[in-house]
């Protein structure tokens, strides 16, 4: 198990924005973590970080403690709200984080990424602080794809790309998968979790409503589309 987390709990003050999560991520997988817009979804993958902190539980990746900082060398995370230093130029971010990352990537295999998420040269010759929103996003997910990194965490990823740009970045996400990168990603975009994800996760009301195989949810709770099954557990859930 590469992520393991027990019964965690985090509250705010007396609000509870996690109570009692079990979530388990196998190595190889790509695991969707699905709700809506203040779910919690960003909380928990901050908490399996250590960038905040919890009230109770446990939280192991690849077997070692989470508040080990060896147990996160292995893994490059894309933040939700991605905002990269305003005074580099593309080019120089992206060496700045294969630095960070410890990797070292020929020239042509950078280009090659970027030409697959579709940032060419001029572009990348910008200061971030001029790029657009969507722009920003490929950039901060060629750093992660680049990374070469076992585990990536990501957070809505798919936010403020454009319907190519997604095609582009599930095709580059999908040559990672066939190398046996494990992904774990958080989305509110049900069809691309259906796509994506081999087990996923729904987090609803500060608790996990269900986890495992996308084809599964959709026999349990009646649904053609997972989009359609998400509401039926929502309202399952609500209603019992």
């Amino acid at each position: 198990m590469i992520i393991n987390c027990k019964k965690i709990v985090k509250k705010y003050a007396t609000k509870t924005v996690l109570d009692e999560i079990d979530l388990e991520v196998k190595q190889g997988e790509f695991f969707g973590l699905v709700g809506m817009n203040g779910s919690g979804k960003s909380t928990l993958i901050k908490t399996i970080l250590d960038l905040v902190g919890i009230n109770s539980g446990t939280i192991t990746i690849q077997g070692r403690s989470h508040r080990d900082v060896s147990s996160r060398e292995n893994i490059a995370y894309l933040p939700d709200r991605f905002s990269p230093p305003a005074h580099l130029r593309g080019q120089d971010f992206i060496q700045y984080m294969l630095k960070l990352h410890g990797t070292d990537c020929e020239k042509s295999k950078i280009n090659h990424m970027l030409e697959g998420l579709d940032l060419d040269k001029d572009v990348m010759r910008e200061s971030v602080n001029k790029l657009s929103k969507g722009m920003t996003q490929k950039l901060g997910l060629a750093s992660c794809l680049l990374s070469g990194k076992p585990l990536l965490i990501l957070d809505e990823p798919m936010s403020g790309l454009d319907p190519r740009a997604r095609i582009l970045f599930k095709k580059q996400l999908l040559q990672l998968k066939q190398q046996g990168t494990t992904v774990f990603f958080s989305s509110h975009v049900l069809v691309d979790v259906e796509e994506l994800a081999d087990t996923m996760a729904v987090l609803h009301n500060s608790k996990i409503y269900f986890s495992g195989a996308p084809k599964v949810f959709k026999k349990q709770f009646n649904g053609e589309t997972v989009e359609q099954a998400y509401m039926n557990c929502i309202e399952d859930k609500v209603g019992s």
